[in-house]
């Protein structure tokens, strides 16, 4: 078993930041039916004249989803702020039509098979070739931005997320429920999402042209329309100057999005600055990692990036934390990403959450209610 070091390194003229990388970030929610909590096809009706509007809110690839995106920031409070905004108004329009906004990595109650898509050219040509796939994408995610001075940096950066993405993914684990019940998985959205042939961690790339040379067979190959689906967990963005992490659930709360924005940004940062190499954890080790996280969430094991041994995922968790601290502190983001750590630490994951709302009385629909009311930003 190798688990150590690669021999990849960021020039020297990278290792010192000049300033606040900027984040950004886009979160998938779903539409709700007051009444009934099933889902509700009204992301048309919902987003009728989103171009007016004063934030940037989006269809997705179901009628029953909606996305919002924040514009690029340097400071967290001003990425809370417009993801609180986001949020709002996406509830005020949603209940004008009878319906409710949930942030869930998937729905609790009902799901439309196959799934009722929105009427893009794109979204029905990714129906005719994937098939099958397009059946179940009642799935939101909670993507984060980085902005990189070039795509050698984002590279660089990218491998040193790698071996953090099954901890990123533990710490935003949100999808409990599918299918009118319990998976047995902290997040169930990963596993489903994770049936795309373009998904998953990424492999190591020793540089930008390496990553741009795979893309081109990927798409070559047919398992990608264009360069938009190549659908890694962090990636270099097809449509922004960034790199995106894409592992994460959406957040059941601004905060906990804008504590996934910190640590992405804290790694980047710190990466950056080290020039040291990213730790190479093997590909079957990475794979069981993602699956743990995806069953256990914060609450189970996790395989330590630095040893690979099974190792308690919140020790895992205090790892990062020391690793990224001179980073997070340069940000003046340490006190906010420590609270939030020990949140989750003290009330659980928003998967956690999810099944302490429904053994309150074994109900889903209590789950589904508890969602929308978390949802909203307070």
């Amino acid at each position: 078993m190798q688990v150590g070091s690669r021999t990849q390194s960021v020039p020297a003229q990278r290792r010192s930041i000049d300033g606040l990388l900027t984040v950004g970030v886009e979160e998938e929610f779903v539409l709700v039916e007051d009444s009934t909590g099933h889902l509700a096809n009204r992301a048309n009706e919902v987003l009728a004249g989103a171009d007016s509007f004063e934030v940037d809110l989006q269809p997705e690839i179901a009628q029953y989803q909606v996305e919002s995106a924040s514009g690029v920031c340097t400071d967290m409070a001003v990425l809370r702020d417009q993801l609180a905004v986001a949020r709002r108004a996406l509830i005020e329009r949603a209940a004008r039509h009878d319906a409710r906004l949930a942030a869930t990595g998937t729905p609790v109650l009902g799901l439309t098979m196959p799934t009722p898509l929105t009427n893009s050219p794109r979204y029905h040509r990714m129906a005719q070739e994937m098939g099958a796939l397009t059946n179940d994408l009642a799935i939101c995610g909670c993507h984060v931005h980085v902005g990189l001075p070039d795509d050698e940096s984002k590279i660089f950066v990218s491998n040193h997320l790698r071996p953090w993405l099954p901890t990123l993914l533990a710490l935003g684990a949100n999808s409990p429920y599918w299918l009118d019940g319990d998976t047995g998985y902290a997040s169930w959205r990963y596993v489903v999402w994770n049936r795309w042939p373009t998904s998953g961690a990424p492999p190591l790339f020793d540089s930008a042209a390496e990553y741009y040379a795979a893309r081109e067979e990927i798409v070559a190959s047919g398992a990608a329309m264009d360069a938009g689906m190549l659908y890694w967990d962090v990636r270099l963005s097809a449509n922004h100057p960034t790199l995106e992490l894409r592992v994460s659930d959406v957040a059941p709360t601004v905060e906990e999005a804008v504590l996934m924005a910190a640590l992405v940004r804290g790694i980047a940062a710190t990466a950056l600055s080290s020039g040291a190499a990213p730790l190479k954890l093997p590909p079957h080790l990475l794979k069981v990692a993602m699956w743990r996280a995806a069953r256990d969430g914060l609450e189970g094991f996790g395989i330590d990036p630095a040893t690979g041994a099974p190792t308690p995922a919140s020790s895992i968790v205090a790892s990062l934390l020391r690793w990224i601290r001179p980073a997070l502190e340069f940000a003046g983001d340490y006190d906010l990403v420590t609270t939030g750590i020990d949140r989750l630490l003290l009330d659980g994951t928003g998967a956690v959450r999810q099944r302490r709302a429904f053994a309150r009385r074994g109900r889903l629909a209590d789950v589904v209610a508890f969602l929308v009311a978390q949802t909203a930003p307070v």
